[in-house]
């Protein structure tokens, strides 16, 4: 389990270019010619985790939860699963919010304006590593857990745009439009185009 501390504001934050930088180098805790883990250590936030490859498959949820290179959750699992089944040679975790919190009743009530920045500047990151990047959308009804996550989620949608991103879904949406979380799909689960337009229009 992870129970915030308190809010994100209270910290002193590793931009996301330091946090790349120091993903980077080798380190004793994990190879990182096969892991993206930044920040590269357990801490309140995690701007990104995933495998190394030119083809990943990016996906996002809602905020981060325990998972580390080499001790993955079985949301990762499942992610990293049906990344491989759908031909992509890597996978990406990424969240509309940064905050570590199992439970996402536990996210921080207001949203830190820095951690954003700096988790839509990972994000564009992310979104560079190929040349035509698909998104999973992959948050369920969590995201309706905090006003501000509609609105984070609006500013990465003007990102994925920047660079041409294709948007996909895996599994049953919800009556609400919500695309499905990760967990509980089938193992050959195929992934097929999201209107977010559309469902950004129904907010």
């Amino acid at each position: 389990m992870h129970i915030p501390n308190g809010d994100t504001a209270q910290l002193e934050l590793v931009t996301f270019r330091q946090a790349l930088a120091a993903a980077n180098t080798p380190n004793d805790h994990y190879d990182i010619a096969e892991w993206l883990y930044a920040p590269n250590f357990y801490s309140e936030y995690r701007y990104i985790l995933g495998t190394r490859g030119k083809n990943p498959l990016i996906c996002i949820g809602i905020n981060p939860s325990t998972a580390e290179p080499g001790n993955l959750d079985n949301t990762l699992k499942s992610v990293d699963r049906i990344a491989k089944g759908n031909g992509f040679d890597s996978f990406i975790m990424f969240n509309v919010y940064a905050q570590r919190a199992t439970n996402p009743d536990a996210m921080e009530k207001v949203c830190n304006p820095l951690l954003h920045k700096e988790n839509l500047e990972a994000f564009r990151y992310v979104l560079s590593i190929s040349e035509k990047p698909t998104v999973w959308a992959a948050w369920g009804a969590i995201i309706e857990k905090r006003a501000y996550l509609a609105d984070c989620l609006r500013d990465m949608v003007e990102a994925a745009e920047e660079y041409g991103a294709c948007w996909c879904c895996a599994g049953a949406i919800s009556k609400k439009g919500h695309p499905h979380h990760p967990l509980y799909l089938k193992k050959d689960e195929k992934l097929r185009p999201f209107d977010m337009e559309a469902y950004l229009r129904k907010d």
